[in-house]
């Protein structure tokens, strides 16, 4: 059994909050359109996409959270149109998405591709762990941890409508550390 299958089968769907990134900034999603959360583990922001009337599917390379949130969502009334896939091996292609949110997931050969799935006007919304590990949270490993100003770099070709990124600077109690959020259009 891969190691995120077993740690899905300890959690239950349901249990934790949609991204940040989403929450704090729901004023610049779109007012409808069709979905994808990218990497969705147990799918917390697939289903607060789905409550709020997007059209979601949801991708994670886990079939049993995938089980578990076809099971939520359905116990909830949600349609949510789940699937496994294999997100590292076979990235999507088409550009049929009005939104795709990405959190707590890096795969870099496949991050570029994250633009081109998207419509033209459509969001990428990302969160997720950046610079060196600083509180105990998220992997140490710097390969799943992206660089300083990384998503600016990779996706210069997008209009950011929103970026943070606040590192050691400041009152290191507070604020947003060792993560970035990013919200960026596609032109």
């Amino acid at each position: 059994m891969p190691d995120w299958d077993q740690h899905y089968l300890l959690r239950e769907a349901g249990e934790q909050s949609p991204a940040d990134v989403l929450i704090q900034n729901e004023h610049l999603l779109p007012v409808s359109g069709k979905v994808l959360d990218y990497a969705c583990g147990l799918g917390a922001n697939a289903c607060w996409l789905a409550a709020k009337g997007y059209s979601v599917t949801a991708w994670d390379g886990s079939a049993i959270a995938i089980d578990k949130i076809k099971k939520y969502a359905a116990s909830q009334a949600l349609t949510i149109h789940a699937e496994v896939r294999d997100l590292e091996n076979n990235p999507p292609t088409a550009a049929e998405f009005d939104l795709v949110i990405v959190s707590f997931f890096l795969h870099r050969p496949t991050l570029k591709k994250l633009q081109a799935i998207l419509k033209p006007g459509g969001l990428l919304c990302y969160q997720t762990f950046s610079g060196e590990q600083s509180n105990g949270r998220g992997p140490s490993n710097p390969e799943f941890r992206l660089q300083q100003g990384e998503l600016l770099k990779t996706f210069a070709d997008m209009k950011i409508l929103f970026y943070r990124e606040d590192n050691g600077v400041g009152n290191l109690q507070q604020g947003l550390r060792d993560q970035v959020m990013f919200i960026a259009a596609k032109k």
